[in-house]
């Protein structure tokens, strides 16, 4: 059990590591591309940029999700 126990938490740890620079990759991403224009409508349109945030954050849990997941699933396939 201690085998299994160690070997997951390794994966995790792993997992957890990319799961890490996938995030600020992106946010250094939006920034770069993006801060700009978030500046500006967080100063003119405010109610349009928290719209604009909100769909940001969905959209990188979605995409990080589904990237990680096919990452994983190479990787764990190399792995057994």
């Amino acid at each position: 059990m201690k085998k299994e126990a160690a070997k997951s938490l390794r994966a995790f740890a792993i997992e957890l590591a990319i799961y890490a620079v996938f995030v600020i990759g992106y946010f250094f991403l939006v920034l770069h591309l993006l801060g700009e224009w978030l500046y500006h409508l967080e100063a003119q349109r405010r109610i349009l940029y928290a719209v604009v945030a909100l769909l940001l954050i969905a959209g990188q849990a979605v995409a990080l999700d589904a990237v990680t997941t096919l990452l994983f699933r190479l990787l764990r396939g190399r792995w057994r």
